[in-house]
């Protein structure tokens, strides 16, 4: 139980930054038509940041549900790489809690506080500190979406610091977790990837461009590995 708290008082910095994140979600939704319990059961269901904006575009201009899915499915392919990479510093058996239940609550944020402090952790506390982990970004985010679809409208009616928080603080984030990670990576990895996703930008959705740089770093860390 002392693992799953320790996990939950370390998911406090990606809440503080899904919380503005979240609350935004929670008033688009309602200007997309939805209702403040759709718009947080939304969250509770998908739990996939970006991809829950897209959609909510994509619903409300009557786009079908299957283009609807296939579409996230796509934004959110990466995680097939985030899964397996979890997995092998959680331990080398088969994990105690249920798999579906680990994967559920895996974003970019929690991915990448995983990576920089699963090594830092005792083996056998990982799994209990990594679900606590989860648990935490998983509250704030259906937390902020149900406190943006009650009072989003009357808050950004009156104040502009919700458009600008939310437009710096997640990219800030992430971007602080890289550099946690970049500590404790070879800096050709981190090159080949950064360069492969930089130049496919230009000719394909960001999404595919993070994707096709995975795997352009994953195949420089095996080569690597090898040699």
């Amino acid at each position: 139980m002392q693992q799953i708290v320790k996990g939950l008082t370390d998911s406090l910095s990606i809440g503080a930054a899904y919380l503005p994140i979240a609350f935004s979600f929670g008033l688009a939704a309602l200007e997309a038509g939805f209702s403040p319990a759709a718009a947080v059961l939304l969250s509770a269901l998908v739990f996939a940041g970006a991809s829950q904006f897209v959609m909510l575009a994509l619903m409300a201009t009557g786009t079908g549900m299957m283009a609807v899915v296939v579409t996230v499915l796509l934004m959110n392919v990466r995680h097939l790489f985030y899964g397996p990479a979890l997995l092998a510093k959680l331990g080398s058996g088969r994990p105690s809690w249920p798999t579906p239940l680990l994967a559920f609550g895996l974003t970019d944020e929690v991915f990448a506080t995983a990576s920089g402090k699963l090594g830092q952790i005792p083996l056998a506390d990982r799994e209990g500190w990594y679900v606590g982990l989860q648990v935490g970004a998983y509250s704030i985010w259906v937390l902020g979406t149900a406190l943006g679809a009650m009072f989003g409208r009357q808050l950004s009616a009156q104040s502009a610091f919700w458009s600008d928080a939310m437009s710096f603080v997640l990219p800030a984030l992430f971007l602080a977790l890289l550099l946690e990670i970049a500590a404790q990576t070879r800096w050709l990895v981190l090159l080949g990837a950064a360069l492969t996703t930089t130049a496919a930008l230009p000719f394909m959705p960001a999404y595919l461009a993070l994707l096709l740089g995975m795997v352009a770093g994953a195949a420089l860390g095996y080569r690597r590995g090898v040699s």
